[in-house]
């Protein structure tokens, strides 16, 4: 039976170009963001109010490519990011993250498996093959972006360790590091940042495990040096800067659903019929351009994930 949610493959010219995409001067234009506004998802209503009249300034296409090569230096690059682990300021996110150490790495995988192992950077970026995979990303603050990624998916690293037949989720955990992060010193979250998956979430070809964004190594302020990328769901899933992935029987604690239960549930799959509850979710600001578009279901990725979901009751989960 074929599914009734269609994915929406992404168009060239949806991808979010490189400039707009990390530059906080081009994003302010584009997206009339005020500067400083924080990170916080209270802001989130106020992104519902804008208008193309209340836009300040309208820079039309931007000239890149396919792959969003730009013309900026990488010296005048800025970037917009959630990345509370060095700021809830968006704006303050990159020039914190200047000089986190992503080298030497390793990422340690275990828990409900056959083959543990620890794996450094290196191994992961020989072992696997990286291929570039341009994905939209929504978040769950009701903005969205188009974003070509390069990595390998999660599933591979996952069959090379073999989970036992009790392993049922996927449990991610972030570098904690708050002599570098800190974000990491405030009081309010629980960390180090927690994620998990169901392991048939975790195993869906979609599922990445991103090393690289337009072709270029991760930068800090992006997750580096290796990150979680699952499109169907709202983006404070994709953990950043992994160094420990566990597969475990029972639902792991996530950070947000630890932090705020009532808001952010453990699935975060993009529903636009599901508000959260300080504000919808069935439209969202692209990024670089200035009306407002409706969201899709599963992020238009529903014919390749709607069926893990098959007997549940999608209007309860969030």
């Amino acid at each position: 039976m074929s599914s009734p949610f269609k994915s929406v493959p992404v168009r060239s010219s949806e991808i979010t170009p490189k400039e707009i995409y990390l530059s906080r001067r081009d994003f302010i234009k584009a997206a009339g963001v005020v500067a400083g506004s924080m990170a916080l998802a209270a802001c989130a209503p106020d992104l519902a109010e804008t208008t193309p009249e209340s836009l300040a300034v309208d820079t039309g296409p931007a000239k890149t490519d396919e792959l969003g090569d730009s013309a900026n230096t990488f010296e005048e690059i800025t970037n917009y990011n959630n990345y509370y682990e060095f700021s809830t300021n968006k704006e303050a996110v990159a020039p914190l993250a200047k000089g986190f150490t992503t080298a030497p790495w390793t990422v340690e995988v275990g828990g409900l498996v056959n083959k543990p192992k620890t794996f450094g950077m290196e191994d992961l970026l020989s072992m696997f093959t990286q291929e570039e995979r341009i994905y939209r990303l929504r978040c769950v603050e009701a903005w969205s972006m188009v974003i070509p990624w390069n990595g390998f998916t999660l599933a591979s690293l996952l069959k090379m360790v073999e989970p036992t037949s009790a392993a049922k989720y996927v449990r991610f955990e972030t570098v904690y590091r708050p002599e570098e992060m800190k974000g990491q010193g405030s009081p309010f979250y629980p960390w180090p940042y927690q994620e998990g998956l169901r392991l048939d979430e975790a195993m869906n070809d979609l599922t990445l495990l991103a090393t690289g964004i337009y072709g270029e190594t991760m930068l800090a302020q992006n997750g580096a040096p290796i990150r979680l990328v699952v499109p169907w769901k709202y983006g404070f899933k994709s953990i950043k800067s992994i160094v420990k992935i566990e597969l475990v029987a029972e639902k792991p604690n996530t950070l947000w659903n630890t932090t705020a239960a009532n808001e952010y549930g453990f699935y975060a799959n993009v529903n636009p019929a599901v508000d959260h509850p300080r504000w919808s979710q069935a439209s969202e600001r692209r990024i670089g351009e200035i009306s407002r578009r409706a969201t899709l279901p599963f992020n238009g990725y529903g014919e390749q994930v709607a069926s893990l979901y098959e007997g549940m009751d999608l209007s309860l989960q969030f």
